[in-house]
């Protein structure tokens, strides 16, 4: 899996979306929002980590608009 700086991941067991701050190695820095809104910064193992796919804007434009009508 080939992670970089403003990826989107989450723990393989589960969690909070988290956010790709720094990769170094088999390292990842990620960077989080809890409940209370504080953030929370945490280095952990690649072998950890599952890549969140990312819904494409158009996709939800198009959504908004179809709502609309």
């Amino acid at each position: 899996m080939e992670l970089k700086a403003g990826d989107v991941v989450m723990l393989k067991s589960g969690g909070q979306p988290m956010t790709v701050a720094e990769v170094k190695e088999e390292e990842v820095l990620c960077l989080w929002m809890g409940m209370e809104g504080d953030l929370f910064r945490e280095t952990l193992p690649l072998a950890t980590l599952a890549q969140v796919e990312e819904e494409d804007e158009e996709e939800e434009d198009d959504d908004e608009d179809e709502d609309e009508e």
